[in-house]
């Protein structure tokens, strides 16, 4: 593959990058926010240490600033039905209910009738207030709890169920250092005949012990020889790493799998919002 054929593939996986924050990272979206570009998705995370007026305002931040919120809708930390309802009509209020990620969340018990992202959507609330599109978790790696089959099974589930709906998906993966089952889950979704927008977990810059602390927080493989292809190392973790070499690998096996959708990324923004748009901005600029 030459160069220029190479670079036109990352910029393609590049195209329309989004970002994400917490209910509290308002301030640090608005300093982020002249070098993120216009119209640019940003999720807003359903933490059990926020708040709605705090997601609520986050979201309404986001959506003031120029880009799309896409709030996260966390179906085990649901306590009620009521409160499913009460959230999408807040985000309905400020503009911002239309993009929604519809994901399980981490408490082992769920909190209310939800246990799972499925069975949320299952309800049908979701189009009565103006949601038109849904992301949905997809995990290249699998999943800590859930099996392999079932995690196949209810993203093809809810990918069937919500276009029965009328709604449209994407599929958004959690963040991964290796390439290689990504590549491998993209055929697989191929096989099943799935084509929703998927959009590729991504790590922004950050120090490393951060994102190690983040990848045993959840359960992402980081062996020597993972991290290394990466491009860092165990033994040195007083430095920083992005995500360059990832993204040129990823562009590389996007270009050969067997996947009909389109493929573009999602940053996790652990070394901050500004420091990762900032290096998506020069990553691009370079290529």
């Amino acid at each position: 593959m030459s160069q220029s054929t190479q670079s036109a593939n990352v910029r393609q996986l590049m195209q329309d990058f989004s970002l994400e924050m917490t209910g509290k990272d308002v301030e640090a979206l608005r300093e982020a926010a002249p070098v993120i570009p216009a119209g640019t998705r940003i999720n807003v995370t359903f933490l059990g240490n926020e708040d709605l007026d705090m997601r609520v305002t986050a979201a309404k931040a986001v959506k003031e600033l120029g880009f799309i919120p896409v709030p996260h809708i966390s179906a085990r930390r649901l306590r009620s039905e009521d409160e499913l309802k009460e959230f999408l009509q807040a985000l309905a209020d400020v503009d911002a209910v239309k993009h929604v990620f519809a994901v399980g969340g981490d408490p082992a018990e769920p909190m209310g009738p939800y246990g799972s992202s499925l069975e949320m959507l299952q309800s049908g609330i979701f189009a009565q207030y103006g949601v038109e599109d849904v992301s949905i978790a997809g995990y290249p790696e699998g999943h800590p709890d859930i099996s392999d089959e079932v995690l196949a099974r209810e993203l093809k589930g809810k990918v069937n169920l919500l276009a029965e709906q009328n709604l449209s998906a994407v599929v958004l993966t959690q963040f991964g250092f290796d390439t290689d089952p990504v590549a491998t889950w993209l055929n697989e979704l191929a096989a099943q005949n799935i084509a929703a927008p998927i959009r590729i977990g991504v790590p922004g810059p950050a120090g490393i012990k951060r994102l190690m602390n983040y990848a045993k927080r959840f359960g992402v493989a980081s062996s020597a020889g993972i991290v290394k292809k990466y491009g860092f190392s165990l033994t040195n973790l007083m430095g920083s790493a992005g995500p360059d070499k990832f993204l040129h690998n990823l562009a590389d096996e996007v270009a050969v799998s067997n996947y009909q959708g389109t493929v573009g990324v999602h940053f996790y923004t652990f070394g901050g919002m500004a420091k990762t748009a900032e290096w998506a901005r020069d990553f691009i600029n370079k290529l």
